[in-house]
């Protein structure tokens, strides 16, 4: 089962949801999707959702799902490479009204490049980046806290 999430954020992901929604019908025929869509204007015809899930039902979906589609946002990011879960991410875009700006983008390209996550920068890319989200293994994340400490330390004693 994919679990597509699209995050609490109060402003919609129309254009993320309805490309799902539609490939639905042919290119993920047969697929079990389940969407958590917040704000969104649209509401799918063609696979299950709701507008937001309370915790315990997130996380039952999230338990069972073995791919997870989401917007470019760090809880999900995290939350999918803590459970070793397969993510591709679409960015929320501000041209589109998704965001107030386009960090999202900044977040997703770093993550693809150290082979966390994959990224559709466009709808027209979807339908290829869910083929090969079915055989992804996401690249274990190296916490280095160490690093992050001694990053700390050297900015408080350049003050």
């Amino acid at each position: 089962m994919i679990l597509l999430t699209l995050g609490t954020y109060p402003m919609q992901f129309n254009r993320m949801i309805q490309a799902i929604d539609e490939m639905a019908i042919n290119e993920l025929k047969g697929e079990e999707i389940f969407a958590q869509i917040g704000f969104c204007d649209y509401e799918p015809r063609n696979i299950k959702y709701a507008k937001v899930l309370d915790k315990q039902e997130y996380d039952d979906l999230f338990a069972r799902s073995t791919a997870l589609i989401g917007h470019a946002g760090m809880g999900t990011i995290i939350m999918a490479l803590d459970h070793n879960k397969p993510l591709l991410v679409m960015p929320r875009l501000k041209k589109h009204g998704e965001h107030v700006n386009d960090h999202q983008l900044g977040t997703a390209k770093k993550f693809e490049q150290l082979g966390h996550i994959l990224v559709a920068y466009s709808t027209d890319e979807l339908p290829h980046k869910i083929e090969q989200l079915h055989s992804f293994i996401p690249r274990p994340r190296d916490n280095q806290v160490r690093l992050v400490a001694e990053r700390i330390r050297d900015f408080l004693e350049s003050l």
